[in-house]
């Protein structure tokens, strides 16, 4: 069987005739297979998904209970018949749930990345690289420039300015799924032992982090009671469209941070005003993905979602066969 004829693109998302199905579906269709929860990969009103119990349950704290017409939870490393068509999910390390999705049909096997990481992180299982035939890998940082530091560095340069400037508070701006739980418990491993402020927008899905055994320690609500002073010295965790509403102007002098991948590039950073760039990210760099493609073994391989068109071209320096994917409607909610 040709791969194409196991999974193509289709306008909706990755199609794959013979299960008759959907990886990461960006319209409404009868029958999804869902890497994760974020946003620009999960959406509600599909007929039938089938995901991790984890990514199911952040689905319905972020769509509510009927996001879908049926659910079915499928576990890691088991093996589940679609319509003939054998699946099965594998953990990618990107956040609480997610999965790489494996697609094995008369001797082809297809593996799906979704996003992914490569580094240690306590708050969701690590990455399992899968062998197969044809890597579906993701490429949001797929340039040479982009190599991630280490993160107890970047969680290191925001405590070391919370201890110069004890007056001030810190907001930090992290995605509500994933990188604010992720910074959250990089803090705690830090030794840092005070409450951390959250957003509102962050409280369900971290209370959901916590029932599942991730202890972030104390949360406290970053609502103003008093004066300004409460807050001094203080750490605040936010979503980044927070930072440009009123919320953020309720804190004494904050320095902006903002804990993600683009912080590599500086203008960028600039741009937000962003005075504390903390490059913490939730997706593989260039070693990394590069790392990847050689561990699944993979004879072909097919970019996604990103910069595809480098990672396309060192595959073919290679002697890899690669090519793009073009597919539309897959942001960077958890860069």
């Amino acid at each position: 069987m040709r791969a194409s004829d196991l999974l193509h693109p289709r306008p909706e998302g990755l199609y794959c005739p013979p299960g008759d199905f959907f990886i990461d579906p960006v319209r409404p269709v009868n029958r999804a297979l869902i890497t994760h929860g974020h946003s620009d990969h999960a959406r509600s009103g599909h007929r039938s998904v089938l995901a991790t119990q984890q990514t199911l349950d952040i689905m319905g704290l972020r769509y509510g209970e009927d996001f879908a017409g049926t659910t079915q939870a499928a576990r890691l490393g088991e093996t589940i018949a679609v319509n003939g068509v054998s699946v099965s999910f594998h953990p990618a390390g990107h956040v609480l749930g997610s999965a790489q999705i494996s697609v094995e049909h008369q001797g082809m096997c297809i593996v799906a990345s979704g996003d992914y990481k490569r580094r240690r992180d306590a708050t969701c299982a690590p990455f399992e690289p899968i062998r197969c035939d044809v890597f579906i890998t993701e490429a949001t940082f797929g340039l040479p420039v982009f190599r991630h530091p280490p993160d107890t560095e970047e969680i290191a340069r925001l405590l070391k300015s919370a201890a110069q400037f004890p007056e001030r508070s810190h907001l930090v701006g992290a995605y509500a799924l994933g990188k604010a739980q992720r910074v959250m418990r990089l803090l705690r491993d830090a030794g840092y032992d005070k409450p951390l402020y959250i957003h509102g927008a962050l409280t369900r899905l971290s209370e959901y982090y916590q029932s599942q055994g991730i202890d972030l320690g104390t949360l406290e609500p970053a609502t103003v009671e008093g004066g300004k002073g409460d807050f001094a010295g203080a750490i605040v965790v936010g979503p980044p469209s927070a930072f440009a509403d009123r919320w953020a102007r309720r804190f004494p002098d904050p320095i902006s941070c903002f804990a993600s991948g683009w912080m590599r590039i500086r203008q960028r950073a600039k741009q937000g005003g962003v005075e504390l760039p903390l490059i913490i990210s939730d997706h593989a760099d260039w070693d990394e993905l590069i790392a990847t493609i050689k561990e699944t073994g993979a004879e072909e391989i097919w970019v996604t979602h990103g910069r595809e068109e480098a990672l396309v071209r060192w595959c073919e320096l290679e002697g890899i066969a690669a090519k793009p994917l073009h597919l539309v409607g897959y942001e960077d909610e958890g860069d």
